[in-house]
């Protein structure tokens, strides 16, 4: 009686190691298929376009001159700007909108976003929005988060309070001052219809690059340089696992 005892816990042990495993491995499956929410990083799309976008979070030294090159080329494009560097150049921020660019928001401190809570982002997002909002009367409505850092909360968060999360797809590499060939070399060597290129508002040698770049864009490749927002799909879109926008 004893030995069947046994042998029936012992079975019983046995069915419950089994169901536990597989329930674990069907959890772990689901986790793993579960689609990871990603930015934009590039826009899948017929049209002759690409966005130009430039980060402002510190310094200021370099911008007028290239909104004097993006206004000879005729360019728009949009910048993302850090609250803390709209309240240090208010002016210049005005001008920025006054010369037709876009304006982004990039948060208000500058953080690593995917570390914050989503009351945390939507705080983050919604300060520096006001500001922008008081000194030109629009609401900013693409965001990019600081180093490219990001998480699902992040980007579920940013979609709550009205945000499409922008990241890049062709990094000039401006910030790191390599020279003005350096930065065009990049740009032609990974720039095509749909990508999203990034610059510094206070590269040294951004706004001299600029014009070569904006020959190369719009004279030999044949494309229009376009603020994000014109770039981008607004609904029915899907995201693909490389951060490419798609329409569905």
């Amino acid at each position: 009686m004893n030995i069947q005892r046994m042998f029936s816990v012992l079975l019983l042990a046995l069915i419950a190691t089994s169901l536990l495993y597989n329930f674990s491995k069907e959890g772990a499956e689901m986790v793993t298929n579960q689609q990871r929410q990603l930015p934009i990083y590039r826009v899948g799309t017929d049209k002759p376009q690409v966005a130009i976008s430039f980060d402002a979070a510190w310094g200021a030294d370099y911008t007028e001159e290239i909104l004097d090159v993006l206004d000879e080329y005729e360019i728009k494009t949009t910048f993302f700007l850090v609250g803390f560097w709209v309240d240090e150049y208010p002016e210049m921020v005005k001008e920025i909108h006054k010369r037709g660019h876009e304006i982004g928001n990039h948060s208000t401190t500058h953080p690593e976003m995917s570390k914050l809570t989503s009351e945390q982002v939507k705080e983050e997002l919604l300060i520096t929005e006001e500001k922008i909002f008081e000194l030109t009367g629009q609401k900013a409505t693409v965001f990019r988060p600081p180093f490219g850092d990001y998480n699902d909360n992040l980007i579920n968060s940013a979609k709550e309070v009205g945000y499409h999360t922008i990241q890049w797809d062709v990094d000039s590499l401006d910030w790191k001052e390599r020279g003005v060939m350096d930065i065009v070399e990049r740009i032609k060597a990974k720039s095509s219809e749909g990508s999203i290129i990034l610059f510094h508002n206070n590269g040294k040698y951004t706004a001299e690059a600029l014009p070569l770049v904006l020959d190369y864009l719009t004279k030999e490749k044949s494309l229009d340089v376009v603020p994000i927002s014109e770039l981008i799909y607004k609904q029915n879109y899907h995201i693909d696992h490389q951060g490419e926008q798609n329409l569905n």
